[in-house]
């Protein structure tokens, strides 16, 4: 006689596993910044106030840690362009996404390192966050031209771009501030 298994459905998680999850990687983003990428999975357990096999059964393996603080930094430009268009005009939620844009760069500078040095390279993590990114901007920008405020043919990756490229340039710890008024130069050279 077959028995029949009905096929599992994804469950949410807990709260409190949500919640570990989330401070993980906060905790492991300030550990991986400060120590790099060879920074101690206990010590990112025990300043996160959890027990390594917490740590472990959420991240495997320092690489999913890596990849997964990569991942939480760029679905946070993703949920910010949500917001911002939900909250603002169009212009302004472009300018004020580019300039979470500008944190993000930040954030990669720091955990780039850490993810080249990943048995399997970043390759595959950063073809699913360009993705995302590529899809942000171009929501964005589509608002924009749609009300008006931005050239038909201007490329919102063009500008993201631009912004990195300041990034770029030198190590200059002024570079932030140099990139948010770049952002305004952007947005204004981009208007009809």
């Amino acid at each position: 006689m077959k028995t029949s298994i009905a096929p599992k459905t994804a469950r949410k998680p807990r709260a409190d596993a949500q919640r570990n999850r989330e401070r993980i990687l906060e905790v492991a983003k300030l550990v991986f910044t400060r120590r790099g990428a060879e920074a101690s999975m206990d010590e990112i357990a025990k300043r996160a106030k959890i027990g390594p096999g917490t740590l472990y059964r959420h991240f495997p393996s320092r690489d999913d840690l890596l990849a997964a603080v990569y991942i939480s930094e760029v679905e946070k430009l993703a949920e910010a362009q949500r917001k911002l268009s939900a909250e603002l005009p169009p212009i302004k939620a472009l300018r004020a996404w580019m300039l979470v844009f500008i944190d993000y760069i930040s954030a990669k500078r720091i955990i780039a390192p850490a993810l080249n040095a990943m048995a399997c390279g970043p390759s595959e993590v950063y073809q699913q966050t360009t993705r995302v990114m590529e899809e942000a901007a171009n929501a964005l920008a589509r608002r924009a031209v749609a009300s008006g405020d931005l050239q038909p043919d201007v490329d919102p990756m063009d500008m993201l771009r631009a912004i990195y490229g300041i990034s770029s340039a030198g190590s200059a710890d002024d570079w932030p501030e140099k990139a948010r008024r770049f952002v305004d130069i952007l947005i204004q050279g981009s208007r009809p």
